[in-house]
């Protein structure tokens, strides 16, 4: 009872100990604030990766692809385990290429790209991929066709076209000289759609103030619907450049830089086409019933193909360095932050030393009353416990504050300074986003209490080896 008593006076007239506390407290808020934020960052971009990359990927071992993707795609239907296990699959192909297009003044713009090849149709059964189109968001068929009023509008500039050439070659011949024969009739052909990446066709700008929807920025496109683009990739046999026109008939905005500034969608059939690789892909897109069964999947159809013309990844081994990136950071982050608690710990084993020293006679005084050397140590191992908890405790409430209005706070703070903590023009999200679990959590909790605990071990240690004679003898 007496060990109760002496750790709860300490606790409440020791206003050294508040000191502890407040490291404590501050260590293990600052860990759950910067372990939600991560987690946060992780779990979204896992989510966003998934999204647009299907469960498992069968790649070529080079630009030139493989052929006969359905009879492949039959032979893992097919399978006695692969089979039952697939919900959905799709070819796809995939260059790079240079696409130029004009700007609204004028101006001619170029940029390396990265050209993909769908089949739309398929495509959106392996993955949440018209969720990311802009106009045809969450549509049951997305298609490549031009819309009405596109395609009418585009027939009209054909055939303007098509006169204008006319007049020319008609200026270009000799009155004096026979009519030449009748060129064949001209026919009008419309280029293929396209979805266009959201960063290729437009720009992010602060906004003076919030918009409509809460937002504090503004998108600025520069490419609209119907507007025409160039693009020139390689194909045949001798890999010449091949370049053909396409129109604008939707945005992809997955809101992931990497594919939102870099990747154009075109007709499968088309591609092949041009490139003069008729019945070639380069991947084959692979979505499970349960992705649990990733693994397996994975080794049987690496016996079906096996390496090097084709490669089997899961969508975690395709991204596996940016995901073990973002992981050895979480784990650098939390060593360094445990740092803090540790500070706090060097503050419990100086108090401590210093109260054994203050306390000697008292020591003496509690021995000579019968109490043992496990007694007196439970004293200040109790007390060691007891600043742990209760800077455990108020850290705890406070991390979970901070992140739970982490966003208002950010936007305070942007008031208050005229600068903004998260700038959604690099990171292109709306807001920070969080992510709090429970087992890091328990986890930063009871690594705190612990050391706690272990910084206060050796100055119990000291008090009870005091002798009660040699303490009490200066006395």
């Amino acid at each position: 009872m007496y060990k109760t008593l002496l750790c709860w006076r300490y606790l409440k007239t020791r206003y050294l100990a508040m000191a502890c506390i407040i490291s404590v407290m501050l260590g293990v808020a600052t860990l759950i604030v910067v372990n939600s934020v991560m987690s946060g960052f992780s779990t979204k971009l896992r989510e966003k990766l998934h999204k647009v990359i299907s469960d498992i990927v069968i790649e070529s071992g080079g630009m030139e692809g493989f052929d006969d993707p359905a009879e492949k795609m039959r032979l893992i239907r097919e399978d006695p385990f692969l089979g039952p296990r697939i919900a959905g699959m799709t070819a796809s192909m995939e260059v790079f290429a240079i696409l130029q297009f004009y700007y609204p003044n004028g101006d001619r713009g170029t940029k390396t790209v990265r050209l993909i090849g769908i089949d739309e149709t398929s495509r959106g059964e392996i993955g949440e991929f018209t969720e990311h189109l802009v106009l045809q968001e969450r549509s049951a068929r997305p298609s490549f066709d031009l819309p009405e009023d596109m395609r009418q509008r585009m027939e009209a500039q054909e055939r303007l076209r098509i006169e204008k050439m006319a007049r020319e070659d008609a200026a270009l011949t000799d009155p004096s000289e026979p009519p030449p024969p009748m060129p064949p009739p001209r026919a009008v052909k419309l280029p293929s759609g396209a979805f266009v990446g959201n960063l290729i066709a437009s720009f992010r700008r602060k906004a003076d103030k919030k918009t409509n929807d809460g937002k504090d920025f503004i998108e600025h496109r520069f490419i609209h619907p119907g507007d025409e683009i160039f693009l020139m990739t390689m194909g045949g046999e001798k890999l010449g450049a091949v370049m053909d026109r396409f129109v604008v008939v939707d945005f992809f905005k997955s809101e992931m830089a990497e594919y939102d500034a870099n990747c154009i969608f075109v007709p499968l059939q088309y591609l092949q086409k041009i490139r003069s690789m008729e019945n070639r892909v380069t991947s084959i897109q692979i979505k499970l019933k349960d992705y649990r069964d990733a693994a397996e999947a994975s080794e049987a159809l690496r016996s079906l193909f096996p390496a090097p013309m084709m490669r089997v990844f899961t969508w975690e081994q395709k991204q596996g360095p940016l995901l073990e990136a973002i992981n050895i950071e979480k784990g650098i982050l939390n060593v360094l932050l445990f740092l803090i608690i540790a500070v706090a710990g060097f503050g419990i084993l100086a108090i401590f030393s210093m109260i054994v020293t203050e306390k000697t006679r008292d020591i003496g005084i509690l021995k000579a009353l019968g109490a043992g050397n496990s007694g007196i140590m439970k004293i200040f191992l109790s007390y060691g416990l007891s600043l742990g908890i209760v800077g455990a405790l108020f850290g705890t409430a406070m991390g979970i504050t901070i992140t739970v209005y982490l966003n208002e706070i950010s936007d305070w703070l942007a008031d208050r300074i005229g600068q903004r903590v998260f700038n959604p023009e690099i990171y292109y999200f709306d807001k920070i986003p969080t992510d709090m679990q429970t087992t890091t959590i328990a986890f930063v909790n009871v690594g705190a209490i612990l050391i706690a605990v272990m910084f206060s071990i050796l100055p119990a240690m000291r008090a009870a080896r005091l002798h009660p004679v040699r303490a009490l003898r200066y006395e």
